[in-house]
């Protein structure tokens, strides 16, 4: 199934982000999703209508995202009148539709929504891309975008228990990590993901404890 306008789409509505939400994270998560669906699935095949929903959710999901869209749902509406072009039916569009309204970490700190398989595995690679080597580099660009310390001792972690708070909150970048990086791995829902979720997690609590060491000589 051609998805070109959908990475179209994507592309000319993320074309301006500088704050590692951009056109490639997009294009990462639909790859890496796609590739986690098809390691966790040996029946599965590349070309499957699956696989479109998934990429689609991935490229999409972030040219929603209030953090760096003014207008959620002026953009909800033009996604839907883009679906059923690119081919997807109405069940289809409403996956995809769902899945990128509800996948996000702060929709989920207060309850907890249950994605469609696809949607599962779009979320997984959204939120890997928060861990690992990319995971940093993303979270000191957020940070410094948005006015951030990289880290103050007498700033203490948070215990996230809202959307608000988790927006409006002081935060340094270092205590992003244990507010909500460090806890990714145990929100994993498929087999692929939970595998590389430890990897990266492992990688970046190395990152912090280097980080920790060369602050405090």
């Amino acid at each position: 199934m051609e998805i070109k306008q959908v990475i179209d789409f994507t592309q000319t509505h993320l074309k301006n982000e500088k704050t590692g939400h951009d056109f490639y994270h997009g294009e990462r998560v639909a790859n890496l999703a796609s590739q986690m669906y098809l390691a966790d699935h040996a029946d599965a095949h590349e070309d499957s209508r699956v696989v479109a929903i998934i990429k689609t959710a991935g490229y999409l999901h972030d040219t929603i995202d209030e953090k760096i869209c003014a207008d959620p749902q002026k953009v909800i509406d033009e996604i839907k009148v883009l679906l059923p072009q690119v081919g997807f039916n109405e069940l289809e569009a409403w996956d995809i539709l769902f899945t990128i309204q509800h996948m996000s970490f702060s929709a989920n700190i207060e309850h907890h929504y249950h994605l469609p398989l696809s949607g599962q595995y779009v979320q997984d690679a959204d939120r890997l891309e928060s861990l690992g080597a990319i995971g940093i580099a993303r979270a000191f660009t957020y940070g410094g975008k948005h006015g951030n310390k990289i880290y103050d001792p007498e700033i203490k972690p948070a215990v996230l228990t809202s959307h608000d708070q988790y927006r409006n909150h002081v935060e340094t970048t270092i205590n992003h990590f244990y507010e909500k990086l460090f806890h990714l791995e145990d929100l994993m829902n498929t087999p692929a993901a939970k595998k590389e979720a430890e990897r990266r997690t492992a990688y970046m609590r190395d990152f912090v404890r280097e980080f920790m060491q060369e602050w405090n000589v």
